[in-house]
């Protein structure tokens, strides 16, 4: 019979052979061989399950960095350190219509991921207190003498130069942005003040600035720039996230052949000022229009922005609604609501010969104000008297007439294009009167549910005024809480259900919206989105360009590639290696056989005989 031959040339050469006759009982393993073939195998398990540790220790990193940059900004309560080279700074200056204010930001330099944003917070004094200054007027009020808006402007630069050190001044990025004030001159008088601004401001000071620097931005610039802030601080930019996470499919605005992107779930805003509201909230996915004058309306409500620094990276591409609504803030709605009573209350009793509410003794009943309040309205010339009757549900349908709402699909106050909401994966953040309406009085800020908020509204409304009043001098309110909001709680409570959920058309069952003052104990301003947004491309100084090249947002998988790539060669030759000993230990038995039963002693080979039962020594 044949021989069975093996030989190597790595790492050194060798060779053995094995007759047919000895082969049978080395394929019989022995308890030996069974332990070292069990060796082998726990060994390679081994090196899997530490394998699988490592990776999972590295996502627990991640989830951990994550969670520590999160914290920090939550507990951002650290003064500055001014003396650190690698921070960086920035000026965002709100002029507003009552004044204007600016902000100082700063950053540390930029890691080198290009999936991720700048760092940006908002700058400390050694006091550990925002770096902020406010001046009034608004520079609205400048518009005869646009001369002098540089004047106006300057201590607020002069203040941040102060904090800002001055060898960082001259790549210090400022923005002059104004805002409702600004909007309602004519292009004219607009255009003679920022002209000023941008004529004198180089000359006093060494910030990065540049005509494009100043500017008046529109309502919708404005809502975009609160929503990328408001996001950014609940960390809903970094797409590293975790089961607990809430994700969204979404579709890349302007590549129908883009595969859809699962990332991390954006909140939505809701903001009711004294004069106006607004909403703002992503449209993950591709929209369709009812009609082509519904599409042309849609353009102007629709951003569609890449807040990344890789133009070429679809990770941070947004398409967000934003609608503002002139007049159904809390106290212009209420304005509205008294004009029209005074105008109906009037027409009626000159039609009757009637004349109710003209004194205190007859008053107008008024539903929306709490029981037995009394209240004038109307100017001087024709003054009403009224007397609250605290009825919550009648005075919702009083209301509802003034939310202008059409028959419209897809529309929402005053008729206006409003995409769908995604209801059930959705979230939605309430402020301002939002906030006020839910929490000064009625002391239920926070986790927005619509049947508490109607019962303890109703509760409120019905409440003698009296009452009401003891319980705001013994303090049960919130300390900021003044006479004014205990009057008109009650219509600014049905107003603000109203909008919600006849005018937005939210359920009421929908259950993730919080009313807010703060953001993680911070009051996040607009500003912060405009910075973010125009310093998007500064990370590129600390990018890498290759990383730029190829595959662009996909880097991080190449990375992991490699990695992966190394790990398995580490596997291969650690089995390679265990493969290898256990072959030199076929070749000692080999040879102890050889040595013991060579042809004199065994006959029986060459006879082609049965083999005998041989003791072998492993």
């Amino acid at each position: 019979m044949g021989r069975i031959s093996f030989s190597c040339l790595f790492p050194a050469s060798w060779h053995f052979s094995l007759s047919s006759q000895v082969l049978p009982r080395l394929l019989v393993p022995s308890l030996r061989q069974l332990l070292f073939i069990s060796l082998v195998i726990f060994l390679i398990g081994l090196v899997y399950l530490l394998l699988a540790a490592a990776r999972g220790h590295a996502s627990f990193l991640t989830k951990e960095n994550n969670f520590h940059r999160r914290l920090a900004r939550v507990t951002d309560l650290d003064a500055t350190d001014t003396s650190n080279p690698n921070l960086n700074f920035g000026l965002v200056v709100d002029c507003g219509s009552s004044g204007s204010r600016v902000f100082v930001y700063c950053w540390p330099q930029h890691n080198g991921n290009p999936r991720e944003l700048l760092d940006i917070r908002q700058m400390k004094d050694v006091h550990r207190k925002p770096v902020v200054m406010k001046i009034k007027p608004g520079i609205s009020e400048l518009a005869k003498t646009p001369e002098r808006a540089s004047d106006y402007i300057k201590p607020l630069l002069s203040f941040a130069a102060q904090h800002i050190p001055k060898y960082k001044h001259q790549e210090t990025p400022l923005y002059i942005l104004c805002t409702a004030g600004m909007r309602i001159l004519p292009e004219n008088q607009q255009e003679a003040l920022l002209e000023d601004l941008r004529t004198d401001i180089p000359v006093d000071f060494n910030f990065l600035f540049s005509d494009s620097h100043v500017e008046v931005i529109s309502g919708k610039q404005e809502g975009v720039y609160a929503w990328i802030g408001i996001n950014f601080v609940l960390g809903r930019f970094n797409h590293v996230h975790d089961d607990e996470d809430a994700v969204v499919e979404v579709h890349v605005p302007g590549n129908d052949q883009q595969v859809a992107l699962m990332r991390k779930r954006t909140a939505g805003v809701l903001d009711m000022g004294g004069v106006s509201t607004q909403i703002a909230y992503e449209v993950p996915k591709t929209v369709s229009f009812a009609s082509p004058q519904q599409e042309e309306v849609a353009k102007n409500l629709l951003a569609e922005f890449n807040l990344g620094c890789d133009a070429h990276s679809t990770d941070h591409v947004y398409r967000v609604y934003v609608s503002t609504f002139l007049g159904f803030g809390g106290n212009a709605a209420r304005q509205r609501y008294e004009e029209s009573f005074v105008r109906n209350t009037v027409t009626r009793n000159r039609l009757l010969g009637q004349h109710v509410g003209e004194t205190a003794e007859s008053p107008l009943l008024d539903p929306c104000l709490p029981t037995d309040l009394q209240d004038e309205i109307g100017s001087p010339a024709q003054k009403l008297y009224l007397r609250g009757t605290g009825d919550f549900d009648r005075c919702r349908q009083l209301l509802q007439p003034f939310l202008n709402r059409t028959n419209d699909t897809q529309s929402s106050l005053s008729g206006v294009y409003q995409p769908a909401i995604d209801y059930r994966n959705s979230q939605f953040y309430g402020f301002s009167e939002f906030y006020y309406c839910t929490e000064d009085v009625l002391r239920m800020g926070g986790d927005y549910n619509a049947s508490k908020y109607i019962q303890v509204a109703k509760g409120y409304c019905a409440t003698q005024w009296k009452t009401l009043k003891k319980r705001f001098d013994s303090g049960l309110y919130a300390s900021h809480a003044d006479l004014h909001r205990l009057k008109y709680q009650c219509f600014k409570s049905a107003w603000m259900y109203e909008v919600l959920h006849s005018g937005f058309s939210f359920p009421t069952n929908y259950e993730n919206l919080k009313t807010a003052l703060l953001v993680y104990e911070k009051e996040v301003q607009w500003t912060l989105g405009a910075i973010l947004y125009r310093t998007r491309f500064l990370p590129l100084r600390d990018i890498p360009q290759e990383s730029l090249k190829g595959a662009h947002s996909h880097w991080r998988h190449s990375f992991s590639f490699l990695s992966n790539c190394y790990l398995f060669l580490a596997c291969f030759f650690i089995v390679l290696l265990s493969i290898m000993l256990y072959l030199l230990r076929l070749r000692r038995i080999h040879r102890r056989a050889v040595q013991r039963y060579t042809p004199s002693s065994v006959p029986w080979l060459e006879m082609s005989l049965g083999s005998p039962t041989l003791p072998v020594n492993l």
